[in-house]
């Protein structure tokens, strides 16, 4: 008899790796950046064979990136978990323009820069009355792989959130312009369990640290831009 799939999450492990299960799809996630280098597009490469459940390296020192070989415990990782946990929305702050409203979470920031464009979002939401602007904003923030970033339209009663669809799934980032390898990221509303089986607010789109070096674990704060992390 077959057995029925395990529902799709990611847990934190104790100092050790992220266990998947949900038999969640996993491809390398490569940023794409234009003459200027500039960040501009996401394309999808290698599809890695999973099984229902899996362990991706969480250090950053495994052997068998992206999977984990047990190299945490010979090396003593602190895998210790600082990340806060409040809402999205407790967390971020809000920009209002004449037509949406921008969002920014400036604590999940993945360091993917897709919000660097065209002048920054920032200069864009006070354009945003601008079809043209306007377009723009909601492309580069729905590119943004944490989530930190996310434009709401003005709606009668409350602003609405402007979301990508995504199926679930991980990505493994690969980062062309500064050449790195970037976060895990998890998309189409993954649930993450702390190691202390507390789960994080269920976003649809988020980024986990996989270079061992984040201020922010589980989340993703950028180092592996700083640290050179290469998979």
């Amino acid at each position: 008899m077959k057995q029925a799939r395990q529902p799709a999450k990611v847990t934190v492990t104790a100092n050790g790796p992220y266990m998947v299960s949900g038999g969640l799809p996993l491809t390398r996630q490569t940023i794409e950046p234009n003459a200027a280098g500039e960040s501009v597009a996401w394309r999808e490469g290698e599809r890695y064979p999973t099984s229902d459940t899996y362990a991706l390296c969480r250090c950053g020192a495994s052997k068998n990136k992206p999977f984990c070989d047990g190299t945490h415990g010979k090396i003593g990782f602190d895998g210790t978990e600082t990340a806060d946990q409040r809402s999205y929305v407790e967390q971020a702050e809000a920009l209002e323009g004449p037509d949406m409203v921008l969002t920014d979470a400036a604590g999940l920031c993945a360091y993917a820069r897709f919000c660097d464009r065209n002048g920054g979002v920032w200069r864009l939401i006070e354009q945003s009355d601008d079809p043209q602007v306007r377009r723009m904003l909601i492309e580069q923030t729905e590119h943004c792989p944490s989530g930190r970033l996310i434009a709401w339209k003005q709606a009668a009663g409350a602003p609405a959130p402007l979301e990508p669809k995504l199926e679930p799934s991980i990505g493994l980032v690969e980062d062309l312009g500064q050449k790195v390898s970037g976060p895990l990221w998890l998309r189409g509303r993954i649930p993450v369990v702390a190691a202390d089986g507390t789960q994080y607010e269920i976003r649809n789109r988020v980024t986990l640290c996989r270079c061992g070096a984040s201020g922010n674990k589980p989340f993703c704060d950028g180092s592996h831009a700083s640290v050179g992390f290469r998979d």
